[in-house]
């Protein structure tokens, strides 16, 4: 026992009392204390061996080794006889982690970062990583502006040497910001200087979107904005000399004290470029927007710059350096602009690969690439590619990636990452939407089927109004210039009634094929024939109804009639939004004209043009305005055999209300009612007030007007992860619908309305929540009229499957 005292006080009182001790060769080694970890790995930490000559130096590396295992929290070192006796106390074992009072900061963060550590359930616990994580946890509320805050790191001992560890979490409020306070700045007045800042002081009741509580980051930002301030404003000599930020007794309020040097205002005498400028590139000068004379700015020269790496990058010079040097005349406070460019090496494109596309084939990826492999690298070529698999619809996210060949100095890869979005689903069950009831469908409804790319479709549907079955196919690739090939049968059965339009039976069937064209990256033509055929039974007599079978000879009690159309169609599509998936910028326009073939037992045309323009209201697109407008017409051309002109068929009337046109009214109900005329005198309607009766049953109009303004805002409660699958939004709608060719005009009593008249214009206001589920697009809508007329009906709440906007 004397020697064993003897090693533990060398250990302790330093190297002149180790180099005394005697040196001994190793007979065995032997470990008291251990419970968890095995004696075999405990052995295998130690860097000595049976037969080893053992002095003080080695026992301290003995002590060094074994605490590195990270299994010990004390380890004591013992001589007996030519034994080295290894005493330890294993660190117990994490067997639960639990959080307290932390809300700032959620859980899964908090277990990641653990994880980070290397304390995790199961884990030896390491109490000197606790001190760390418990001090990185009050760093982060501190640069939160939440001094009050604490985190303590509690263990309970259990059995077995395992313990629980419990954070608690005291948060605290956040320090308010009492003060900014500006010294230095005479261009510029401290309210001037504060109102750019997204840190405020002494805010405004109704303010409600401003915040008050200080955040470190967000004052590294505003420092940033009042550095751009001066910058933009020709102050190039601007400094920030100190930045001083003092906390209150209580540490609830925080006073900020910005010390600047405004210097003097420079005016651009002139910009000149130098460096390796290639003759392949466009005349960089082209680019210069910054005239001589005008006030220095930052924003522009920043401008500049990225339009000539954009340039370049253009002409594939993927890594181009550009750097504008000042050259001050502080006489005349004039700076002259020297751009200086490195080009560097010309890149090509090695490989360009697809990841994340699990059913989508590479091929339906890769032509919509306007970078080709083995070309020099494009950037715009590469951005367009993105932006066609966006446009798609097949994906709900797409990323770019430039990557460095290795080995090579002048070949990179270009990595394209997609999310797969549900492109369509297969089928059988029962639905319901306030628009059109309970629903039995089944089938396959596919817009890249099978992953190629192609939309193909085979449904048969019921539901209150309606039963459909239909067969659609497309190929949007049919030759390898983007010709599209395109083709539909169907057989459908009508019943207005149910569908708040004023009563007849449709029973119809026809085909249609269609080609489509691309003119550009953008435009989109589409060619159609077909054939469609309509019988139609059950019709009530009103005026509107009256009118057609008169000009097409069929008799007032005629129940059931029958017509023939054969027509073409032509349509233009220009698409420039930046995805196909719950797009927040960019523009779709569609135009669409059809028109029967001469002969048709209906001689008519119809043409409408939709319009949607997104506007990202910030950086990261989460607001974002979107205008909707439509325009709609059609009227009949040519006469009947009876020699009166045509008239666009009942049938093929616009309506207005519900959720794709115009919501807070129920579905079809907005626009022209049916008006029944009775005891006129021979010859037809003489408008007397006497014999036109109006309904209050929809009957449509052959012209429509629509617009829509909508507010896209994030979705409250919803996490990052689900954000790309729900949309929320505010709007207001307007629009009307009517009938060029109603001449009942001096009628009077209710539901008669000039409905010629297009100034007859509903407007609703409400909100909306669109989520593309597992069984696809599901919309939510609630609304109220603004304005409205006799026979509207409102529809307060709308639930749809199968649309988004």
């Amino acid at each position: 026992m004397a020697i064993k005292k003897l090693l533990i006080a060398s250990l302790l009182l330093g190297s002149s009392v180790a180099q005394s001790a005697e040196q001994f060769v190793v007979d065995d080694i032997r470990f008291e204390g251990l419970q968890r970890v095995t004696m075999g790995a405990a052995l295998l930490k130690m860097p000595v061996r049976v037969g080893d000559n053992v002095d003080d130096r080695d026992v301290a590396e003995i002590i060094q080794a074994l605490f590195a295992s990270g299994n010990f929290e004390d380890i004591k070192v013992f001589r007996d006889g030519d034994a080295l006796v290894v005493k330890v106390l294993e660190r117990p074992t994490i067997a639960n982690i639990t959080f307290s009072g932390n809300k700032a900061i959620k859980e899964e963060q908090l277990t990641d970062n653990l994880d980070s550590s290397n304390l995790r359930i199961g884990e030896a616990l390491d109490r000197t990583t606790l001190s760390k994580i418990e001090k990185g946890l009050e760093d982060f509320y501190y640069s939160v502006g939440k001094y009050n805050a604490s985190v303590q790191a509690v263990v309970t001992p259990l059995p077995r040497n395992r313990a629980d560890l419990k954070f608690v979490f005291t948060e605290g409020v956040s320090a308010k910001i009492q003060q900014i306070n500006f010294i230095g700045n005479d261009v510029f007045t401290d309210a001037e200087l504060s109102s750019k800042f997204n840190l405020k002081a002494d805010i405004p009741w109704w303010n409600f979107l401003a915040d008050e509580k200080y955040q470190k980051q967000v004052l590294a930002g505003d420092l940033e904005i009042l550095r751009s301030q001066y910058l933009n404003n020709g102050y190039l000599k601007y400094k920030l000399d100190s930045t001083q930020v003092s906390i209150s007794p209580d540490k609830k309020g925080v006073y900020i004290t910005l010390k600047i040097s405004e210097g003097e205002q420079y005016q651009v005498k002139d910009v000149t470029f130098r460096g390796d400028l290639s003759k392949d590139n466009k005349d960089l000068n082209e680019l210069v927007t910054i005239k001589e004379g005008d006030i220095y700015n930052g924003a522009q020269v920043t401008a500049l710059e990225d339009a000539v790496k954009r340039t370049l990058g253009e002409s594939g010079y993927a890594y181009p350096q550009v750097t504008t040097i000042p050259d001050f005349d502080d006489d005349k406070n004039e700076v002259s602009l020297l751009v200086n460019v490195e080009s560097g090496k010309r890149i090509y494109v090695r490989n360009i690969q697809f990841s994340g596309n699990t059913s989508t084939k590479d091929e339906v990826l890769r032509r919509e690439m306007r970078q080709m492999e083995g070309s020099w690298l494009n950037s715009k070529s590469v951005e367009s590619g993105k932006s066609r698999l966006n446009r798609t619809g097949f994906f709900e996210t797409v990323d770019v990636q430039t990557v460095r060949v290795p080995g090579s100095d002048d070949e990179v890869d270009i990595k394209y990452v997609v999310k797969e979005a549900n492109a369509g689903s297969i089928n059988f069950g029962v639905g319901y939407g306030t628009e059109s009831g309970i629903s039995f469908q089944a089938g396959i409804q596919q817009d890249n089927f099978l992953g190629t790319g192609n939309r193909f479709g085979i449904n048969a549907m019921m539901n209150d109004y309606q039963k459909n079955v239909s067969l659609e196919y497309r190929d949007p690739y049919f030759t390898i210039d983007g010709i599209s090939l395109g083709g539909k049968i169907y057989y459908n059965e009508f019943e207005a009634s149910d569908a708040n339009i004023s009563d007849y039976t449709n029973q119809s069937y026809g085909t249609s094929l269609t080609w489509g064209f691309p003119f550009d990256e953008l435009n989109f033509f589409e060619f159609g024939l077909g054939y469609d055929h309509n019988k139609i039974s059950n019709t009530q007599e009103y005026y509107q109804i009256e009118k057609f079978k008169k000009i097409h000879g069929f008799d007032r009690g005629q129940n059931v009639i029958e017509l023939d159309d054969f027509d073409w169609s032509v349509s233009w599509t220009r698409n420039n939004l930046n995805r196909g998936y719950f797009p927040t910028a960019g523009n779709h326009q569609r135009a669409s004209f059809r028109m029967t073939i001469p002969g048709s037992d209906a001689q008519y045309f119809k043409t409408q043009y939709d319009v949607r323009q997104y506007f990202p209201l910030n950086d990261g697109h989460d607001f974002s305005l979107l205008l909707r407008g439509r325009l709609g017409y059609g009227n009949g051309y040519g006469t009947t055999d009876n020699g009166s002109d045509q008239l666009l068929p009942f049938y093929e009337n616009f309506y207005a209300g519900g959720f794709t046109t115009l919501r807070g009214f129920r579905s079809n109900t907005v626009g022209p009612k049916a008006v029944y005329v009775q005891g006129c005198p021979t010859g037809g309607p003489s408008g007397n007030n006497n014999c036109a009766i109006g309904t209050d049953d929809a009957a449509g109009g052959n012209a429509v007007a629509l617009a829509s303004i909508e507010l896209i805002v994030p979705t409250p409660f919803a996490s990052d992860e689900v954000r790309n699958q729900i949309r929320t939004s505010l709007f207001i709608d307007a629009g009307t619908v009517w009938d060029t060719e109603y001449d009942l005009k001096d009628t009077d009593g209710k539901y008669l309305e000039d409905y010629s008249d297009m100034g007859l214009i509903r407007a609703s206001y409400g909100a909306a929540l669109q989520w593309m589920s597992p069984m696809g697009p599901l919309v939510f809508s609630i609304a109220r009229p603004i304005k409205k007329y006799d026979g509207d009906d409102e529809e307060f709440f709308t639930f749809t499957i199968g649309r988004t906007f």
